[in-house]
């Protein structure tokens, strides 16, 4: 909950730093905070029950044989759960106590230019996601207008643009917009997913033992391998925490918002990725809508059905893939939040979604995963580092929104450990997520303390201290 004090200086940035920028990018307040509880749980229901999960457990099957049985990948799912859930109720704090969005956190740890960096990192990711969950529900779209024209419509493409347009138009809301549709959505496509589950289970039991749960799978590489994918897969995500902590209403401990992710990954994030992987192993396709329109022989449930699909690339996208990117565009130009949402959404046009899965295989949407996590990684940790180690939880609000204060500029040793991170991350891509966090971090520590000894970014931190005793005991 925020201080009196964080209070007047979220009005003082407002009033005064923040001149220049838009809305949506100053600090919020506690009375704009309108999200509550309940609502952030469906919100991550909502981002839970998607496509991309679906094709996430889809890709343990490579032509058909699969890499993991249903064991081994429910070990790995939960690791990769506690993980991100115990990420998530870390990073959200600064933006939960100060209202102040995952772009303007990043000048903590990289100044106000290093920032325009490592917000392209998490910005093009999430706008390629964009595209893909959009190519999902447009696909999607499709078999709905084949079943209603009896077949004479047939075109992926139009739905696609179509579905881009709905998103557009949708996200002009913001996070108003968001807390509808996914208390709509989560609701009502975990009932088709529950439905879709029984019929698995019902009709292709068999196939699915034989295929899955019996299968001898690894517990070698390929076993961590997916457990850096999902890790990969939501990096981006909980690497900007504080854009969705800073819209939840004030009050809230940081145990319960803990169990606020916990709780929604653990129950929609697991079912999603087991039917995934259920789809694949009765179908042999990966694409779940495709994998559908097979095991539902029936053209009123798949009319249903792709509806929900639909319903769930939009709410994934209001979540995960709209606003981060448009606040990204919004710092680079200036520009105001529906401008900079609608461009957002032309961009995600052009991302050529359908390169990444194919109906035999989804690896290229494993690989794409894993490469540009190689950089989130390192990210999340240099965040974390500065945040809990040098600045110990505090940090001057106002400081981040000044031109030409503390935090101008870049700060060499985040930049310079951000790159060593993600390039040991690219020696052993499989392992990416972790390698890159573990070495970034390491060598964030050694570049601060030992390097740039005159950097204004340790104002502040646990190092400013020790150069102030040095100051002192030249007076003395």
């Amino acid at each position: 909950m925020s201080t009196n004090l964080e209070t007047n200086v979220i009005q003082e940035i407002q009033i005064q730093y923040a001149a220049g920028m838009d809305e949506s990018l100053k600090p919020k307040s506690e009375k704009d905070r309108t999200v509550s509880p309940l609502t952030y749980i469906f919100m991550w229901m909502g981002d839970g029950v998607n496509l991309g999960n679906m094709t996430l457990g889809a890709s343990l099957f490579v032509a058909g044989i699969a890499t993991l049985n249903i064991y081994q990948t429910i070990v790995a799912a939960f690791i990769s759960i506690a993980i991100t859930s115990s990420i998530f109720a870390l990073n959200d704090r600064l933006g939960y106590r100060t209202g102040i969005p995952y772009v303007v956190q990043l000048r903590m740890s990289f100044g106000e230019k290093g920032a325009i960096i490592s917000s392209l990192l998490r910005g093009i990711p999430a706008i390629i996601w964009y595209g893909f969950q959009s190519w999902i529900g447009g696909t999607a779209l499709n078999e709905i207008a084949k079943i209603i024209t009896g077949g004479s419509f047939d075109n992926v493409a139009i739905c696609f643009v179509v579905i881009q347009l709905i998103q557009i138009g949708i996200s002009m809301y913001g996070f108003h917009a968001i807390k509808w549709v996914e208390t709509l959505v989560s609701v009502v496509i975990i009932g088709a997913l529950i439905y879709v589950f029984t019929i698995l289970l019902k009709d292709h039991s068999n196939v699915i033992a034989e295929k899955w749960v019996h299968t001898k799978g690894s517990w070698g590489l390929p076993f961590f391998g997916f457990i850096m994918v999902f890790m990969g897969n939501y990096a981006a995500i909980f690497l900007s925490a504080a854009d969705y902590s800073r819209e939840l209403k004030s009050g809230i401990s940081d145990k319960k918002r803990g169990f606020l992710y916990f709780s929604p990954i653990i129950v929609v994030y697991g079912v999603t990725l087991a039917i995934g992987a259920m789809l694949a192993s009765a179908t042999g396709i990966t694409n779940p809508v495709k994998a559908f329109a097979i095991v539902v022989d029936n053209s009123y449930i798949t009319f249903f059905v792709s509806i929900f699909i639909v319903l769930g690339a939009v709410a994934v996208n209001m979540v995960a893939n709209i606003i981060p990117p448009t606040y990204v565009i919004q710092l680079l130009t200036k520009m105001k939040f529906k401008p900079a949402v609608t461009i957002t959404g032309v961009l995600a046009i052009g991302s050529f979604p359908w390169v990444l899965v194919q109906d035999s295989s989804a690896k290229g949407l494993g690989m794409f995963i894993l490469s540009y996590s190689a950089f989130l990684g390192p990210i999340v940790s240099i965040l974390l580092i500065e945040y809990y180690i040098f600045r110990k939880q505090k940090v001057n609000i106002a400081d981040l929104y000044k031109e030409d204060g503390p935090f101008s500029g870049f700060n060499p040793a985040a930049v310079l450990a951000m790159l060593i991170g993600a390039g040991a991350a690219f020696l052993k891509v499989e392992l990416a997520w972790i390698i890159g966090l573990v070495v970034a971090g390491i060598a964030y520590i050694l570049l601060t303390k030992f390097a740039f000894k005159d950097s204004k970014f340790k104002k502040g931190t646990i190092f400013e201290k020790s150069k102030s005793d040095d100051v002192f005991k030249s007076i003395s």
